[in-house]
C-alpha cells in the first residue's frame, strides 16, 4: 500500500512541475514555496518507498545527489550564468526522481537543455505567434529559462517511473491484491 501512496505523491508533483515551467518561462522566476512543496512531495515519496523496502540507500543517495548539485551549481549562480531558482530546483529533483533513476533524468535534461538553448538563440525557427515573440524577448534579454527543461525532464522521468512501477506491480500481482 505504501507504493500506491508514493506513486500518488510523485503524480502530484507533475502539475506543480508544469506550473513551475510555465511561470519560469513567462517571468523567469521560480518561487521558494513551489520548490519547498516539491521537496516535501519528493522526500515523502522516498520515505514511503524506504519504509516499504526497509532500505534507506535511495534516500541517502538522493540527499547526496541534491547536495552535490546544489554545491556544483552555486558558482554558476554567483557568476550569473544560472538563476537561484534553477539551482534550488535542480537540488530538489533527486528527491522527486530517486537516486537510482537520475541517469534517465540527466539524459533527458541534456537533450531538452540543448533544445531550449537552440530555440532561444534561434527564435526564427519557431512559427509566428505569441510564443515566438516571448522567445525573441528572452533572446534580447539574454536569459534562458532553464527551469523549463528541468521541469519537463522531471515530468517525463516521473511519468516513466510511475509507468515502470505500475507494470512491475501488475506483473507481480500486487495490483490484483489491491482490487
Amino acid at each position: 500500500m505504501l507504493l500506491v501512496e508514493s506513486l500518488l505523491l510523485k503524480a502530484l508533483a507533475i502539475p506543480l512541475l508544469a506550473w513551475i515551467a510555465w511561470i519560469d518561462f513567462t517571468t523567469q522566476k521560480i518561487s521558494n514555496r513551489n520548490v519547498l512543496l516539491l521537496l516535501c512531495l519528493g522526500a515523502g515519496s522516498l520515505l514511503l518507498l524506504s519504509l516499504q523496502s526497509g532500505s534507506w540507500f535511495d534516500m541517502g543517495l538522493s540527499a547526496l545527489a541534491g547536495l552535490v548539485l546544489f554545491v556544483a551549481l552555486l558558482p554558476f549562480w554567483a557568476l550569473r550564468k544560472i538563476g537561484a531558482g534553477d539551482v534550488k530546483l535542480m537540488a530538489v529533483v533527486p528527491f522527486l526522481i530517486g537516486g537510482r533513476d537520475l541517469a534517465v533524468f540527466s539524459v533527458l535534461l541534456l537533450v531538452l537543455a540543448l533544445a531550449t538553448a537552440v530555440i532561444v538563440k534561434r527564435p526564427f525557427m519557431l512559427p509566428a505567434g505569441a510564443f515566438r515573440l516571448i522567445v525573441q524577448h528572452l533572446d534580447r534579454k539574454g536569459v534562458v529559462p532553464f527551469g523549463v527543461p528541468i521541469s519537463i525532464a522531471a515530468i517525463c522521468t516521473i511519468a516513466f517511473l510511475i509507468y515502470k512501477s505500475l507494470v512491475l506491480a501488475s506483473s507481480s500481482g500486487i495490483l490484483d491484491q489491491l482490487n
